[in-house]
């Protein structure tokens, strides 16, 4: 009997994610077309409150995945990916619209199925981080600026 070839390590760790992010982004198809969709469409559909807990999902996934090792990179550009997905999933119709080929799980199962096999992705989120907050500060910045210049412009 021959041996069969041992499953790569990462597979077995990622087989439960797969299942969630298929469930999530293309479980189901529209009949007669190739248009797939998953519970985060349908769960997209209830204004608001079905945005939260879409973005709670994947933001369960995200954290599953980091503990299944991905890097601090991997983990800002999944993060990147549910934030898209959710702000622009927040616009009634169009968000919904966005939903059915955005696939934001999906995607991030790629970023991660990339950093285990191909050793894409590596690195320090630090970077990332920094230059977020950076610019977090200068938009706080701008805006007690305009504030302040509004102010003095209302108050004379």
């Amino acid at each position: 009997m021959k041996d069969q070839p041992a499953e790569q390590p990462y597979q077995q760790e990622l087989a439960w994610i797969d299942t969630a992010a298929s469930i999530l982004d293309n479980r189901y198809r529209i009949p007669g077309t190739n248009i797939r969709f998953g519970a985060d469409f349908l769960i997209g559909l209830v204004p608001y409150i079905g945005d939260v807990v879409s973005f709670a999902i994947s933001g369960v996934l995200v954290a599953a995945m980091a503990r299944k090792g991905a890097s601090g990179i991997a983990l800002v550009k999944m993060a990147g990916n549910v934030l898209i997905d959710t702000v622009v999933g927040a616009v009634p119709l169009l968000g919904d619209l966005f939903d059915l080929g955005y696939r934001a799980n999906l995607r991030n199962l790629r970023l991660l199925r990339e950093h285990y096999a191909e050793g894409k992705h590596q690195g320090s989120a630090w970077p990332v981080v920094i230059f977020i907050l950076l610019l977090l500060f200068a938009l706080l910045g701008l805006s007690v600026w305009l504030i302040w210049r509004l102010l003095y412009w209302v108050l004379g």
